[in-house]
């Protein structure tokens, strides 16, 4: 269960700012479009967060200990499972033709920049919920990642 709050948490607070200013300011949503897609991607978010969790466990896995691997791996993490979630949060908020276009291309420059920053907020929320880094349970084969 604390492998469950500490990935939501994490997903929750980082997402919501980062969907807003993308959804505003490079999408071109109104403040009322924005609420509406933050309000059907709270309870996405909070469904996908622990899948999230596993899937990057899982991807991390092949990271290397430098810094340009975990980069790399946090980066296509994030991009192969988030950006389909986030298109279609988007959509179901109105966006249509070029915003849903320009939403889709947004999220995923976003992801290229937030892969390797958001996998240091998630290890540091996991850490704070006394959890191993990578979305790994305890039990784990290889806790050091």
């Amino acid at each position: 269960m604390r492998d469950f709050i500490a990935d939501t948490a994490a997903l929750v607070v980082f997402f919501t700012l980062t969907g807003v200013l993308n959804e505003r300011f490079f999408v071109g949503m109104g403040w009322d479009e924005v609420l509406t897609a933050r309000l059907i991607g709270a309870p996405l978010m909070v469904l996908t967060a622990r899948p999230y969790g596993l899937w990057r466990g899982l991807v991390m896995r092949r990271a290397g200990e430098g810094r340009g691997s975990k980069l790399v791996w946090d980066t296509a993490s994030l991009l192969t499972f988030q950006v389909p979630i986030y298109v279609a949060i988007i959509w179901a908020g109105g966006a249509e033709g070029a915003e849903l276009w320009r939403g889709a291309l947004g999220a995923a420059v976003m992801m290229l920049a937030l892969g390797r920053p958001y996998g240091i907020w998630l290890d540091l929320v996991r850490g704070w919920f006394g959890l191993p880094p990578g979305g790994q349970t305890p039990m784990s084969v290889n806790p050091d990642r």
